[in-house]
């Protein structure tokens, strides 16, 4: 297996953030002309179909730990973008945005608990400057005076703890730059049949101007066919949590785009929010000094641990 390389990563996943960032307000202004669950449905349905015509036979001769894996992270996206999508007709945008953000600060938490992953304190720092951010985004812009559902934030959060999930077993998976684009296909076809499913009683609603096929054609494409694709290959480069802080950055993509597509002014709290997200990439990005390094030898070498490979798939280099 060839050595990570990181700013490879941090590239994709920049690309993941912008591509996820401006699908957000498309997709807000897409949904007052067709059902949610139809353009969910449509949307993952033709990324998978775009990514299929482009290797046919990227499906073939997989193994059962990658259809396995595959599945399981299609459910975990999935079922949180349902969730989340559900749950946002009783909140606040700028609420539903702040909890889901959270799993920025999920991911670390659940990786420790759960795999006994330890961090460096640098990387803490970074989650912590890119809550601080999702903060100045979303809260900090107000509420818009709507009244916030518990319920509803409950289950925002679960969908946080899903994404995160989510986080963790893409850096898990091994074999992912080996078949990343496989274990890309399999997410989006297991999200489109979920999708589909809840679409299916009422009737598929189609597009029905010009400017609204072309949104779709961004949201499939770009969002998620290429996202997809980008994600799984660059969380090979780069560990679960830095990728986490680095897909933090969405939110400056959203306000990006509504400044200047729809005109929105720049406040303080866009400067505050952007220098933030910026602090936290540069903290998981620039290189750092491995864990024990430097540290006290004995018999002129150091003791060489054998590790899990979930943990060390997720455990923290140099770097990113």
């Amino acid at each position: 297996m060839t050595a990570p390389r990181p700013l490879v990563g941090v590239v994709l996943l920049l690309f993941v953030s912008a591509a996820w960032g401006s699908a957000f307000p498309l997709m807000k202004d897409l949904i007052h002309r067709m059902p949610v669950a139809d353009l969910l449905a449509e949307r993952y349905g033709l990324a998978t179909l775009v990514l299929l015509l482009l290797r046919p036979n990227c499906l073939r001769g997989l193994r059962e730990n990658t259809w396995l894996t595959g599945i399981l992270l299609g459910l975990l996206f999935g079922v949180g973008q349902t969730a989340q999508a559900v749950a946002l007709h009783d909140l606040p945008s700028s609420v539903s945005g702040f909890t889901v953000g959270s799993y920025v600060v999920i991911t670390p938490v659940l990786g420790l608990v759960l795999l006994g992953v330890r961090l460096p304190s640098r990387t803490w720092a970074a989650v912590a400057l890119a809550m601080a951010a999702m903060t100045a985004f979303t809260l900090l812009r107000g509420t818009e005076g709507a009244d916030i559902s518990l319920p509803a934030l409950a289950i925002t959060l679960l969908s946080a703890v899903l994404y995160a999930g989510h986080t963790l077993v893409l850096g898990g998976f091994e074999r992912a730059r080996q078949e990343g684009y496989a274990v890309a296909v399999i997410q989006l076809g297991v999200i489109a049949l979920m999708t589909g499913l809840l679409a299916a009683p009422d009737g598929i609603t189609l597009p029905s101007t010009t400017v609204d096929w072309a949104i779709l054609g961004h949201l499939s494409v770009v969002a998620c066919a290429l996202g997809f694709l980008a994600r799984s290959f660059g969380q090979a480069h780069v560990r679960p949590v830095p990728a986490a802080v680095i897909l933090s950055a969405q939110p400056l993509w959203v306000t990006a785009l509504a400044v200047m597509v729809y005109g929105e002014a720049l406040t303080w709290t866009v400067f505050l929010g952007g220098g933030l997200i910026a602090a936290a990439m540069l903290l998981v990005v620039l290189p750092g000094r491995r864990p024990g390094e430097g540290g006290a030898r004995r018999g002129g070498a150091h003791r060489r641990v054998r590790r899990k490979p979930w943990r060390r798939m997720c455990e923290e280099p140099s770097g990113a």
